[in-house]
């Protein structure tokens, strides 16, 4: 069984349990044959992974089975991050799927696709992966193989060849998991360093009873920022659920804005590499292009989600990306996203200046910013037209990635989730009363009664 909400723009994700599962054993088996179909695999080899979700191992194994079906042969990783499992595709060289439903609630699952060396999964074939879903597949004569790997100690030993963490002062490291994969990964990537480890919710469990798997929500940051005081740590790395996220609070407990550490991370990769392009997606701060900019780096904009910025990252041979939701990409890292990899180029930039975060943040241009806010909207095409009429004629209008209203001092966005049911409102000006004013123009026409 599969119901048609469960296939988004660029992946898989919906409600595996309860009273109205949305999908089920017998749908991962058809979407598996739909994957190995669509892809092309028969008679060639794909890597899957799973994150700790419940059901995640048998969701997997029903899928590989119908993939097998189409002659393709699967080599499982097991348990993996998301950035793991891009790490096992860029590793091998193989097409790869991930079982995950990252922030979302313990009822969700999920799978992610990429192609070979982590590329992004085009429009066409994702289209072409739902399609095939709902077309009974004969098997083809032969079907593919299955064999296992273990390749965490390759992937922590990757990403220490990336980073130079030699030189850096002991550092007291507040890590919040959330009980997603961070748990998993931390103790192989962190554990060799100097680094002082203070462990939050490290145990892998899919129901999540400590806080929800999402830092992007306020209150899912709250038990790292107390952490961060009552121990006197340096900083706190918080993962979401399949850990490709990675948000930093520095060490007075506050959060550093994901741009912050975009243009922080883009300033030390263009003195690495001067020159280079870096992309950030449509709402990402106005600081990091003046970053970029005195760093003497060129700028590239991309659509908001890990897809589209990847196919940017891959046309301009970018060196690094950033996204608002601290999606962080690498080049080196076969242009996907890692939230492991950025947390060692947070350390080893507070390692090695022997700085505290707030200061280095401190350094970097201030803009005020809303954050993201969600709204549940009837007719989302309506609400951004009408948004877009309000703001007729105080800021150039863009259509790229939703609306988007720029005007010198501020810019307006309100753009359809990709994932989920949503409306997404961002803001951002030089000053907090003009971020508020321009929020509170915005939600009283996204959220009016249009019944």
């Amino acid at each position: 069984m599969i119901q048609p909400q469960v296939f988004k723009a660029n992946d898989i994700r919906g409600v595996i349990s309860g009273e109205h599962p949305e999908w089920d054993l017998d749908g991962a088996r058809a979407i598996g044959a739909a994957f190995a179909a669509a892809f092309g695999l028969e008679g060639r080899e794909f890597v899957m992974g799973r994150d700790m979700r419940a059901g995640g191992r048998e969701l997997s194994l029903a899928f590989a089975e119908g993939a097998r079906g189409q002659g393709a042969s699967v080599l499982d990783v097991g348990l993996a991050s998301t950035d793991g499992l891009w790490f096992a595709s860029g590793h091998t060289h193989l097409p790869g799927v991930q079982f995950t439903a990252s922030h979302n609630p313990a009822a969700y699952n999920g799978v992610k696709f990429c192609l070979p060396d982590a590329a992004p999964i085009t429009p066409e074939l994702m289209a072409r992966i739902t399609e095939l879903s709902y077309v009974e597949l004969p098997p083809v004569p032969r079907p593919g193989g299955y064999r296992e790997d273990d390749l965490l100690g390759a992937y922590a030993a990757y990403l220490h060849g990336l980073v130079d963490l030699s030189g850096l002062r002991r550092l007291t490291v507040v890590v919040d998991a959330g009980n997603g994969m961070a748990g998993y990964t931390t103790p192989a990537v962190l554990g060799p360093l100097d680094v002082e480890i203070i462990g939050l919710y490290t145990d892998l469990d899919g129901s999540f009873p400590n806080h929800p798997p999402n830092p992007l929500e306020p209150e899912n940051l709250v038990d790292a920022q107390r952490a961060v005081r009552e121990h006197g740590a340096d900083l706190a790395l918080v993962f979401d659920g399949d850990a490709d996220r990675c948000f930093i609070i520095d060490e007075r407990g506050e959060v550093v804005s994901p741009s912050v550490v975009t243009a922080l991370i883009a300033r030390a990769e263009l003195a690495r590499e001067p020159g280079g392009t870096i992309v950030v997606n449509t709402i990402t701060s106005r600081t990091v292009g003046e970053v970029v900019a005195a760093a003497g780096g060129a700028l590239a904009t991309s659509a908001v989600g890990h897809t589209k910025m990847k196919a940017v990252m891959a046309a301009h041979h970018a060196i690094f990306g950033g996204e608002h939701s601290a999606h962080y990409y690498f080049r080196d890292f076969w242009g996907a996203d890692t939230g492991m990899l950025a947390a060692l180029h947070v350390l080893a930039l507070v390692g090695r200046s022997g700085r505290p975060m707030s200061a280095l943040a401190a350094e970097l241009p201030q803009y005020a910013a809303s954050g993201e806010i969600n709204s549940t909207v009837s007719d989302p095409k309506a609400a951004m037209a009408e948004v877009a009429e309000a703001f007729a004629g105080r800021g150039e209008v863009s259509w790229v990635d939703g609306l988007l209203v720029t005007s010198v001092d501020w810019w307006v966005s309100v753009r359809e989730s990709n994932t989920e049911p949503l409306l997404r409102l961002n803001v951002e000006a030089r000053d907090a009363g003009t971020v508020a004013a321009l929020r509170d123009e915005a939600l009283s026409i996204i959220r009016k009664d249009r019944s």
